[in-house]
């Protein structure tokens, strides 16, 4: 099988557990992430965020759809200053831990991976929109770093 770039998605911030969470969405589906695959997924997202260590309350996720029964949520949260803290959860991918294939029963991984080659473009763009809006200013701007995303498109080079 060939690879193939998949489709990608920003959507408005949204507000869980007292962080501003910025969010993408992957998948080879022109029609998206299913509803229920993303309530499912967004309601394990406070399991996933870390505490609040005095780092503005930034994190940024990637749900990610895969060709077959699986669904991953990736959870990246800016701490100590500049460090990226990472959690992440999948459902319907019984060879990682989850209980069957039901794309909607989501457990939290016990892996040390970070992300599948669809779902780290935004890490990137996201390192650079941090030093952008919250390191390199005199004085943060968390509005700009929560308005600076990648826009629609593929997963491919920008």
């Amino acid at each position: 099988m060939a690879f193939e770039e998949k489709l990608l998605w920003s959507l408005p911030p949204v507000e869980v557990a007292g962080r501003r969470v910025k969010r993408y969405h992957v998948s080879a589906d022109p029609a998206g992430i299913a509803p229920e695959v993303e309530r499912a997924a967004y309601a394990m997202l406070p399991e996933l965020l870390p505490e609040p260590d005095g780092t503005p309350a930034a994190t940024f996720v990637v749900l990610h759809r895969g060709g077959d029964d699986g669904a991953y949520i990736n959870a990246y949260s800016w701490v100590w200053d500049n460090v990226l803290h990472f959690r992440g959860a999948a459902a319907g991918q019984p060879v990682i831990g989850c209980p069957d294939r039901d794309p909607t029963r989501f457990v939290i991984l016990d892996v040390p991976w970070i992300g599948c080659v669809w779902e780290l473009p935004p890490v990137l763009h996201e390192r650079d929109a941090w030093v952008r809006h919250m390191l390199a200013p005199n004085a943060p701007d968390l509005g700009g770093y929560l308005a600076d995303s990648l826009t629609d498109g593929t997963t491919g080079d920008r």
